[in-house]
């Protein structure tokens, strides 16, 4: 599946998840939700994935987390707060470089119309 195509149909789930839970709980709770979604319509995906940085020649466990990782091709990191900031996004650029993933979704949850917390970002292959 094209990311165009996963990316719509993660925006969907959250979407489905957004009308059913509303803004205002903690960014675990949207989740869980958003991979029941995800599973029911059978996008595989991990959650909470650690992420190791390299260092020079060594990989060293720091204690980044990846909210989740679609099909391997698509990374959504997930929000539950007043407004998406510039900070957010350059956090999931980093973990699109670090995992070699170039797509990622900004959700932010704390939205009245989730479709105004989602942000899309791409990398271009170097």
């Amino acid at each position: 599946m094209d990311t165009d195509l996963l990316t719509k149909k993660v925006i969907g789930c959250a979407i489905e998840v957004h009308k059913e839970l509303g803004p205002g709980l903690l960014e675990s709770s949207y989740e869980a939700c958003l991979a029941y979604e995800l599973n029911k319509v059978k996008l595989s995906g991990q959650r909470q994935i650690d992420l190791p940085i390299k260092y020079k020649d060594t990989l060293i466990e720091i204690g980044y987390r990846l909210d989740l990782i679609i099909e391997k091709k698509l990374i959504v990191e997930l929000k539950s707060v007043e407004k998406l900031l510039p900070i957010h996004s350059a956090q999931l650029l980093t973990y699109m470089k670090l995992t070699n993933i170039t797509a990622g979704l900004l959700i932010n949850f704390n939205s009245l119309k989730l479709i105004n917390g989602v942000k899309r970002l791409n990398l271009q292959h170097k």
